[in-house]
């Protein structure tokens, strides 16, 4: 494959956002161990970060020309065909970078695995120049992760790695009207749960897992196994949370999965404060009230891992 540029995208450490929030890193001590925390971790941690940068720019740059891209620039970063995506962080900092690279192969790295074991980070610094060789040679192997899309009739969209929260912002009293297949019907609850397979372990296996206790408490045996899905697989799975039902509204529609050629529909009831957000980032959302319809479905993109 012809590599003309290695992206490394980094993530800002504690120690960083510390002195941005306080202004100095004197300050920024003062306050960590006023409040009984060690400060002397942070600065541990952000030491080890900066080595693990050091080196595997160092490592790239051997290969081919390297640019540094904090994670904060990446909606306005413009990919290259011919680059290629190092990331080095934690599994959040991977999810956010797919989302804005296309078909640019990913290399996630570990810069400190005492303290990170994320299930995407599958290479150690010192692995990474050789991962970028197989890559620029064509012998990586590649997984195409399959990820999610939410449409909006106004135009706006979203992608998500792991999984799309559909409901408010205070996660309580969504109203919404969903549609799955042939069924359909209005329903109150605390939200609606869309995961990929890259997702199926966690947010939405929580869910599963707090339905089988429930369902021991009341007397029947139900193992929360996790469900079947592998980062390929071209299908989503959704859960509605906590659905509430009463004499004049049975719910009939409570999780379910999306195929390939399929979607979720979802038309918002809420005067205000409706929102969908992705992979857990409260913060990045788009507004769901009244008159908003989302259309969630097996996104046409894939994220390509490089496989250790």
């Amino acid at each position: 494959m012809k590599i003309e540029k290695i992206i490394i995208v980094t993530k800002k450490t504690r120690l960083e956002e510390l002195v941005e929030r306080f202004n100095s890193r004197a300050q920024a001590k003062f306050w960590i161990e006023r409040s009984g925390s060690d400060f002397s971790d942070v600065e541990r941690e952000d030491a080890t970060y900066r080595r693990a940068l050091d080196r595997l720019r160092g490592d790239l740059a051997r290969l081919a020309k390297v640019q540094v891209v904090e994670r904060a620039f990446l909606p306005t970063m413009v990919f290259a065909g011919t680059d290629l995506v190092v990331t080095l962080g934690g599994n959040g900092l991977v999810v956010n970078a797919a989302k804005y690279v296309e078909a640019q192969p990913i290399i996630a790295v570990n810069p400190d695995p005492e303290r990170f074991d994320g299930i995407l980070l599958l290479f150690k610094v010192e692995q990474a120049a050789a991962a970028a060789k197989r890559v620029i040679d064509g012998q990586a192997t590649i997984r195409r992760v399959t990820l999610a899309e939410a449409q909006l009739n106004d135009g706006q969209g979203l992608i998500a790695f792991n999984d799309f929260y559909i409901g408010t912002r205070t996660h309580v009293a969504a109203r919404y009207r969903i549609a799955h297949g042939r069924a359909g019907e209005k329903q109150i609850s605390s939200g609606v749960l869309v995961s990929t397979g890259a997702g199926s372990t966690g947010w939405i296996h929580s869910c599963l897992v707090m339905a089988a206790g429930v369902s021991a408490f009341m007397g029947q045996k139900v193992e929360a196994r996790p469900l079947a899905l592998k980062w390929e697989d071209e299908r989503l799975a959704f859960v509605v949370r906590e659905p509430a039902e009463n004499r004049k509204q049975r719910v009939t529609i409570v999780a379910g999965m999306v195929e390939k050629d399929g979607e979720l529909v979802i038309e918002s009831l809420m005067p205000s404060g409706g929102c969908i957000f992705s992979d857990g980032i409260e913060s990045d959302f788009v507004a769901f009230n009244t008159g908003a319809v989302a259309r969630i479905r097996v996104a046409k993109r894939k994220a390509h891992l490089v496989a250790a």
